[in-house]
């Protein structure tokens, strides 16, 4: 069997990455107003987390492939607690510090960003109801994909 088929016949990476493509298209339809926003698809940031929905649902299958005992699930799941912490806390705040820094940047240059100036990302982190349910999603693709 060539890598290409392995990879291809790997559910538990497969789990993973529906985990990520369901999160992604759903915020198209959740930030839907008059018209879809397909930039939401590649963006971050938003209901629900990709980053929560993929770490979880790849658990989940790691857990559904080799047993909620195993080494490999726990592994796992500390990834996946780390990356939801993350996404809550440090980039929300990284998130928040831009939006401050490009309102002074335009209150006190009063400037558009001209030129190669460009405003800070402001979309980067998660809610904690973000995180939520984009764990909740991945949990119901494992479970659906797996039991």
């Amino acid at each position: 069997m060539s890598y290409l088929q392995q990879l291809a016949a790997n559910s538990v990476l497969l789990t993973a990455l529906i985990g990520w493509f369901a999160a992604q298209a759903l915020k198209i339809v959740l930030s839907w107003d008059k018209k879809l926003d397909f930039k939401r698809f590649i963006g971050s940031g938003g209901m629900p987390s990709s980053h929560a929905s993929f770490v979880m649902s790849l658990t989940m299958a790691v857990g559904f492939e080799n047993g909620f005992d195993s080494a490999a699930f726990a592994i796992s799941a500390v990834v996946a607690f780390v990356v939801m912490y993350d996404a809550a806390g440090i980039r929300r705040s990284a998130g928040q510090q831009a939006a401050i820094l490009n309102k002074l940047v335009e209150s006190v240059v009063k400037a558009d960003f001209p030129g190669t100036e460009k405003k800070l990302k402001e979309l980067l982190g998660h809610t904690p109801i973000e995180v939520f349910g984009g764990a909740i999603l991945g949990i119901i693709i494992a479970i659906i994909r797996h039991a």
